[in-house]
């Protein structure tokens, strides 16, 4: 099993890394929204959506990914400029993150406060939520540099990292036993110190997520906020699997699950990275 997740994880990051460096802004945005589809076919079946649903709901998340991600891009038609849906889709996107911003900092954990159960058609909507402004982020993101966008990704990386030994070593306290029974309380404040550690080391080298920012900004916003939302997407997913019955998103990564199973943690935490980007005037 082990080797199984350490190869498929060496394969992921032989097509992550050429694409994240080597595609043009549009083929990398093209990219997002291909695997925005197989993310979204995941979701429908977490929604648990009827079977003849699954796929239209797919298509459909992948074409509004389509206009967010790809309307306000210039093409040359010609020797002339042209602009689809420029205005409207640049609009959309800031809206998307202001979504995102209130579904997981106010929505989400309401949801876990009452121990409500989505339904499908909210579960419907609530991929939107969580898909759409994952998927725009990735590409504002990486708009400003490869290295930024995958500086983020460590920060999810080691929170995880760190709540699994601080939970192992001090957890006995659970977190969300009725969703999902490892994660503890000693876990999660492992994992914000260490990304307030990761956020510190960030400032202090002029990343370009962090320059400019008062220390204490750093280890608030970064450490407390995004480690914070990070847990809460990857219970959100959790969650969604468990009223599903499901142990994984699917078994398209073998060792590893679905796509969903691979970037819950992100979904979350890009959006809130795209707003604080937008405050800091670098979006």
């Amino acid at each position: 099993m082990l080797i199984t997740r350490v190869i498929t994880a060496l394969l992921l990051l032989c097509v992550l890394l050429p694409a994240l460096f080597w595609l043009t802004p549009v083929l990398w945005r093209v990219a997002i929204c291909g695997v925005l589809v197989i993310a979204a076919w995941e979701w429908a079946r977490m929604a648990r959506l009827p079977g003849n649903w699954v796929w239209p709901y797919a298509l459909a998340t992948g074409a509004m990914c389509a206009f967010l991600l790809l309307g306000d891009v210039t093409y040359s038609v010609d020797g002339a400029a042209v602009s689809i849906g420029a205005r409207a889709a640049t609009d959309a996107v800031r809206a998307a993150y202001g979504i995102a911003l209130v579904f997981w900092l106010l929505v989400v954990p309401a949801l876990f406060a009452t121990g409500a159960r989505p339904g499908r058609a909210w579960g419907a909507l609530a991929g939107w939520c969580v898909l759409l402004p994952f998927a725009a982020a990735v590409a504002d993101v990486r708009d400003l540099g490869p290295w930024l966008l995958i500086s983020v990704m460590a920060l999810v990386w080691i929170a995880d990292i760190a709540a699994y030994f601080a939970g192992r070593a001090f957890g006995h306290r659970k977190l969300a036993p009725s969703i999902s029974p490892g994660k503890t309380w000693a876990g999660a404040v492992g994992g914000v110190v260490a990304v307030a550690v990761y956020a510190l080391a960030n400032w202090y080298y002029g990343n370009p997520l962090l320059a400019g920012e008062p220390l204490w900004r750093a280890l608030v916003f970064v450490g407390a906020l995004l480690a914070g939302v990070s847990i809460i997407g990857d219970l959100f997913e959790s969650a969604m699997k468990r009223a599903a019955g499901m142990k994984d998103s699917s078994h398209l990564l073998p060792g590893h699950g679905g796509v969903m199973d691979r970037i819950d943690s992100l979904t979350s935490t890009l959006p809130i990275t795209a707003l604080f980007l937008i405050w800091g005037g670098k979006l």
